[in-house]
């Protein structure tokens, strides 16, 4: 059987992946030439977020690995707002991958391995960073239930090892913390595969097989209860709320850019995983949607924003507020999938692109504000005390900070935030879902007083924050995220299509 492949169709994915593997071999060639690890590694992200951007900008769903008939089925489709989602993934990327390398890189010299953030090397941390982009940008494109899964694994087991390598006690332990949830993930995924087979006697989320399983009562079941199972899954890696008990420990205990991974292109990764599981129900779907999944969407949706809000506001580590934060916003996130709509998955995946944005741009001040710390060495204390009169003393970094504060709040003047919220509020009230509006309001009031909490700080007193001097590669970082962050509050429309 032929298979038609469009080779630039599938560059936000095979960028990142060739990129892996030519980051090893410059490192094998000349193992103290960092620039060139950063450069090759850049390049890559670069050239995958070009022709995502390409195929955003096109309006069309673009496929690849297409079958011939009487199949006819694309095993590689990436719609509009999929190919946003490839497009944060890899700028998030790049971020993390100019926090791990470029800020030991002083006037083009090579700095000793007592400033490594990461055991290993740069060559090592880069390559598990484009691996995992790799996946997340695969796994938004997959239709066959064979990648999906792989792509979406593959997206998760190089950041757990980059948890590991920054070789602290708290760091292990959140290792060892995301790799056990992840196995049990893992194994609800496959369940959740298995019955999806089961019920549409197909290896693909697209064609008749879905169609056909939702006209059987008795498939219909066995399709019902393959989405749970994967929304269970998938729950984990989206810290929802049972499922999030892993989130604080790990973010806490990572390096500040491992911890920028896991927030963003990890999220990508898993949000879409579930958009294409939600997309494809909704293809087959008519009123009234199954009351099992808007029940399961609904109800961790709201516990997770409800939650999250609520133990983020006693928290004193910035990190660990974040983390707290991403349990919330995931909430929120997965709010609009419970309409059980390709409108809806839209909202959902907007969402997301906002919350990315603003968390960027939080970790990254974070990391600017209490300094780099080697692998192995001992962290001090971090709180957000360290923040205060930071709008004073540092203009730029509290006024950026700020920013995505208010952004994740939902208030002016981070117009994203507050309209990705409107844009979820409507889906979900266009699915005539009224009371999970209305709690979500809460949870959004709830919301504003977590971020709101960090601003006050922001305005006050406290302690200076470190010289910034000898982290080039954080400050650039944070240019190119505060300028998305800044450019989307203008025009929101730009991530939420």
């Amino acid at each position: 059987m032929r298979v038609a492949i469009d080779w630039l169709v599938l560059l936000p994915v095979l960028a990142p992946a060739l990129g892996a593997l030519l980051v090893l071999v410059v490192d094998a060639i000349a193992p103290r030439l960092r620039a060139a690890h950063l450069a090759v590694a850049l390049a890559s992200l670069g050239a995958g977020a070009a022709t995502a951007v390409r195929g955003v900008a096109g309006g069309d769903t673009v496929r690849s690995l297409c079958l011939e008939a009487p199949e006819g089925a694309c095993l590689y489709a990436v719609a509009p707002t999929s190919g946003m989602l490839q497009t944060v993934a890899l700028a998030a990327a790049a971020v993390v991958v100019l926090m791990l390398l470029g800020d030991t890189l002083a006037g083009g010299s090579v700095r000793t391995a007592a400033d490594e953030p990461l055991r290993g090397g740069p060559a090592v941390a880069a390559a598990l960073v484009l691996a995992a982009t790799a996946g997340a940008t695969g796994v938004v494109g997959a239709q066959d239930l064979g990648t999906w899964l792989v792509t979406l694994e593959l997206a998760t087991l190089p950041v757990i090892a980059l948890v590991a390598l920054a070789a602290r006690p708290r760091a292990v332990h959140g290792a060892l913390t995301l790799l056990v949830t992840s196995v049990l993930s893992f194994a609800l995924l496959v369940l959740g595969v298995a019955l999806w087979v089961i019920a549409t006697s197909s290896s693909t989320f697209a064609g008749a097989g879905v169609r056909d399983a939702w006209g059987s009562a008795e498939s219909r079941l066995v399709l019902v209860a393959a989405v749970l199972v994967l929304l269970a899954g998938l729950g984990f890696k989206l810290s929802l709320v049972p499922f999030h008990a892993w989130t604080p420990v790990t973010y806490a205990g990572a390096a500040v850019p491992v911890t920028l991974a896991l927030a963003t292109v990890s999220k990508v990764a898993a949000l879409g995983a579930l958009v294409t599981v939600v997309r494809s129900l909704a293809s087959v779907v008519q009123e009234p949607s199954p009351v099992a999944v808007v029940a399961a969407l609904g109800l961790v949706a709201l516990t997770s924003m409800l939650l999250g809000a609520v133990v983020a506001l006693r928290q004193v580590d910035p990190v660990r507020l974040l983390a707290w934060s991403a349990v919330g916003q995931a909430g929120w996130v997965v709010l609009p999938l419970a309409a059980v709509s390709v409108s809806a998955t839209d909202a959902a995946a907007g969402y997301l692109a906002a919350y990315v944005i603003a968390t960027t741009v939080a970790l990254v001040v974070v990391h600017l504000a209490h300094g780099p710390v080697a692998a192995g060495a001992p962290e001090g204390p971090r709180e957000l005390s360290h923040t205060g009169g930071l709008l004073r003393t540092h203009p730029l970094l509290g006024g950026l900070l700020a920013l995505a504060l208010v952004s994740l709040a939902g208030l002016p003047p981070g117009l994203v935030g507050l309209v990705a919220k409107v844009v979820a509020l409507d889906a979900v009230v266009a699915g005539g879902l009224w009371p999970l509006a209305v709690v979500a309001v809460v949870g959004a009031v709830l919301g504003v007083a977590v971020y709101l909490r960090w601003v006050a700080i922001l305005l006050g007193a406290g302690r200076a924050v470190r010289p910034l001097q000898r982290m080039p590669g954080s400050r650039f970082g944070l240019l190119l995220a505060g300028a998305a962050l800044v450019v989307t509050s203008v025009v929101p429309a730009l991530v939420l299509l």
